[in-house]
């Protein structure tokens, strides 16, 4: 279990569900590649929502996690990229669910666009794991 840190003297308090700062003592690191909100069977789900979008690479990232033998609770940074920066609140208010306390670090930053034309978020993550 990583130790997070979510308020440093002397920097804002995080506006969104992410931990300034994540140490960990684990011994073996897991990287997860970028997710975007395909299912099982690589249809890309939720067109036009972000919402279920966000819910559906959450979902992923608990399946590929649980594939290393982690889970949501290991992992100590994620990066997530949009293409609609503004819907920084419904993403974060997804992000709460999959990660109700000591959220791991994290960066978020908009881009032009994804693998798929219709894909509006994609998270990459690191995990840490005894």
């Amino acid at each position: 279990m990583a130790d997070r840190i979510g308020t440093v003297p002397g920097l804002s308090t995080p506006s969104g569900v992410w931990s300034t700062v994540v140490t960990s003592p684990a011994k073996r690191l897991v990287f997860i590649s970028g997710l975007v909100a395909r299912d099982a069977e690589g249809t890309l789900v939720g067109v036009g929502d972000m919402t279920l979008q966000t819910r559906q690479v959450c979902e992923n990232l608990k399946l590929a996690l649980a594939a290393a033998g982690a889970t949501l609770a290991d992992v100590l940074r994620v990066d997530v990229y949009v293409t609609r920066i503004d819907r920084f609140a419904e993403i974060h208010a997804v992000r709460r669910e999959y990660f109700p306390q000591d959220p791991p670090a994290s960066t978020m930053v908009e881009v032009t666009r994804l693998v798929h034309p219709d894909a509006m978020i994609e998270i990459t993550a690191t995990a840490a794991i005894d």
